[in-house]
């Protein structure tokens, strides 16, 4: 009797953690489904729009909402008083995760204003849905990547290799599995229930990104030693609200002070900082994205 108990408590739990999942999965379509990216938006409407749609649905950003252009790849997200617009020829990357209670759901578009690069978009998103097809409990992490560099190469791209999927845990971004985006020599093995966010990315360039100086997105670690009362005060107000997810440092920049109390964290270790991500040699990058459940015989696409 009292297993029994025990079964149905793991039961009911994983009963929750799914229903929590498809909560956020539902939020994450809508507001995907409400992107407008157009010449001459600013990218800070932008960002701040989909986060806010993400709140009036009844979720969290998973992360700051990600709008990168051209031979950016990841990690550009609006800063206070930022005044860049989408430029008529951008090829602009969305990005962005929902979370209910910490469950994650993560996804990204990629949207060509050009009209110029039919093939860079296909690359990346025919690579995604061959690996999707291919998913399954027991599949080899290196046998997608192998699956998602074949398709890019196919239509004359690049994999970005220093980028890829990631599985995700509750309040937890990247939890340990990697999908590379090129044929791995050694990977992880894929097990039923693991939630993974699988992003190939293509690119005209040599394959491989590099920081930029621009940072705006951080997230907390262990809170360091630090004599600045004001540091101390930020990091439990950071850990309260997002635990180990990544934030913009606009959302916790209220006063002057408040800017040195956040480099202090960067300094001494409290905090990761998340540099944007360019393509080494400038190559134009696009970039598809969904979260999937992995199933016995395949995977349950979530966003």
């Amino acid at each position: 009797m009292a297993e029994s108990n025990v079964e149905s408590e793991i039961e009911e739990s994983k009963e929750e953690k799914m229903k929590k999942h498809l909560q956020a999965a539902d939020i994450g379509k809508k507001v995907m489904s409400e992107i407008s990216v157009k010449s001459g938006m600013k990218i800070a409407d932008i960002v701040l729009g989909l986060e806010k749609k993400i709140m009036d649905y009844g979720g969290q950003p998973a992360f700051p909402v990600n709008v990168s252009c051209n031979e950016l790849a990841a990690h550009d997200t609006a800063s206070v008083g930022d005044v860049r617009v989408i430029g008529e020829k951008d090829i602009v990357k969305v990005d962005l995760g929902v979370h209910v209670d910490g469950y994650i759901v993560d996804a990204a578009v990629t949207i060509d204003l050009s009209s110029e690069n039919e093939k860079l978009l296909a690359a990346a998103k025919e690579a995604l849905d061959d690996a999707i097809s291919t998913m399954r409990a027991g599949k080899n992490t290196a046998e997608i990547g192998t699956i998602i560099e074949e398709r890019i190469k196919k239509y004359g791209f690049k994999p970005i290799e220093n980028l890829g999927g990631h599985s995700l845990e509750q309040y937890t971004l990247h939890s340990g599995i990697e999908i590379p985006n090129y044929a791995a020599r050694s990977g992880d093995v894929l097990e039923e229930g693991d939630v993974i966010a699988i992003e190939p990315f293509a690119t005209t360039g040599v394959g491989r990104v590099i920081e930029s100086s621009r940072c705006e997105i951080f997230s907390a670690l262990l809170p360091m030693h630090t004599r600045n009362s004001a540091a101390r005060e930020m990091f439990s107000d950071i850990y309260e609200k997002r635990k180990a997810l990544p934030f913009a440092e606009h959302w916790f920049i209220k006063k002057p002070e408040d800017k040195i109390a956040l480099r202090e964290l960067v300094r001494n270790g409290s905090l990761r900082s998340y540099p944007v991500l360019k393509e080494k040699s400038n190559g134009l990058v696009s970039q598809f994205e969904h979260t999937v459940i992995v199933e016995k015989d395949g995977v349950k696409l979530l966003l």
